[in-house]
């Protein structure tokens, strides 16, 4: 039976295989590392336990413990050098200088900047184009805001941290986009409250408040943006910048201008492609069963989406061969080509090739 195709062909699920392939390797290198300073914290504990054993024994005797030569001896030994050792090792420095070693190493095979950012657009541009509940995505769930039913199920779910969301707000907050880092700063903040800071994580509960309150305030939503930054400044009560903009937004709502009232509707912008946008996000919403070959995305211009044209085996192949050329897909740019925030897929230019897989030939 010839391998079913799906049509299911991104080239950043290439660039997810090969991160996921870096991350073992780091993994292995941060396996080392703890070995490591789990010796030398044993090492330190073992020193301890010798040291709390004196003051419990021959310290702690009814005798003068400074008649024994031998104990004045060894106690002085360690205050001028064995404590000396202990402080001013540089054993837990050269423990983490091999692993920023070992990742510097790797540095170039990692995702880049414009590669996260790109991934967090992915998921913005998954919640409007379907229609997405926010909160149930963040929890693995893909709902329609209208339907709280899984539409699509993954055989391992998974879910976004409060530090995750922070930083799909915090990209949607650099372009100005104040309607998705509203949505998306909203969960940062519902997950960080209660929890502690990891050494890992890039925002903070207050960095979140300070951010959402900001693009609250930009959407028109004052008040929301008044009670946020009262709950910042319980975090931090010396913030002067915070403080201003609360009597700010005080002044703005004692003026009762009409932009400041709470009950707003968060409003999607609209963009430069709307109507094509519209037609698009209508029909990947439309729940059902597709057309098995053909289907007509558009009468004017005419465009025709034809589905299986090829198989699993042949992708495959096609993958292979452009995997080595993969660039960030360029848009025109007058005379020039350039990158955009909108497109965010890689592409790459090959040579013809013909060559025999299992599902046909690929040329």
């Amino acid at each position: 039976m010839p391998d079913e195709s799906f049509g299911e062909m991104f080239t950043s699920m290439l660039s997810v295989n090969q991160a996921v392939s870096a991350e073992r390797k780091l993994i292995d290198h941060l396996i080392i590392y703890i070995e490591h300073e789990a010796q030398r914290l044993e090492d330190i504990k073992r020193f301890f336990s010798r040291v709390t054993s004196l003051h419990d024994g021959i310290y702690n005797e009814p005798s003068d413990p400074i008649a024994n030569p031998i104990a004045a001896f060894k106690l002085v030994k360690r205050l001028k050098s064995e404590w000396l050792n202990v402080v001013h090792s540089t054993e837990a420095e050269e423990n983490i200088k091999v692993l920023r070693e070992d990742y510097r190493r790797m540095e170039s095979s990692l995702p880049k900047l414009e590669d996260l950012r790109g991934a967090a657009h992915g998921l913005m541009r998954l919640q409007d184009v379907y229609n997405l509940h926010v909160e149930s995505l963040v929890r693995g769930h893909f709902q329609q805001i209208s339907d709280p039913v899984d539409f699509y199920k993954l055989s391992v779910s998974d879910m976004l941290s409060g530090d995750d969301c922070f930083l799909v707000g915090k990209v949607a907050y650099d372009l100005e986009d104040y309607y998705h880092s509203v949505l998306w700063f909203e969960e940062a903040v519902r997950l960080f409250r209660g929890t502690e800071w990891s050494p890992e994580n890039e925002g903070t509960l207050e960095d979140a408040l300070d951010h959402l309150a900001f693009s609250h305030f930009k959407t028109g939503n004052i008040s929301h943006a008044l009670s946020l930054s009262r709950e910042l400044l319980l975090h931090d009560p010396m913030n002067r910048r915070v403080h201003f903009n609360v009597e700010k937004y005080e002044k703005l709502l004692n003026e009762n201008l009409p932009a400041t009232s709470s009950g707003l509707t968060l409003k999607r912008p609209d963009g430069i492609y709307l109507r094509t946008r519209n037609a698009y996000e209508q029909l990947c919403q439309t729940k059902g069963s597709q057309p098995i070959r053909r289907e007509i995305i558009s009468l004017q211009p005419y465009v025709v989406l034809f589905h299986g044209f090829v198989t699993q085996a042949e992708a495959k192949n096609i993958r292979k061969y452009a995997m080595p050329g993969l660039r960030r897909s360029v848009v025109a740019s007058g005379m020039n080509q350039a990158t955009a925030e909108y497109r965010i897929s890689k592409s790459s230019l090959r040579p013809r090739i013909s060559k025999q897989s299992p599902g046909g030939r690929v040329s």
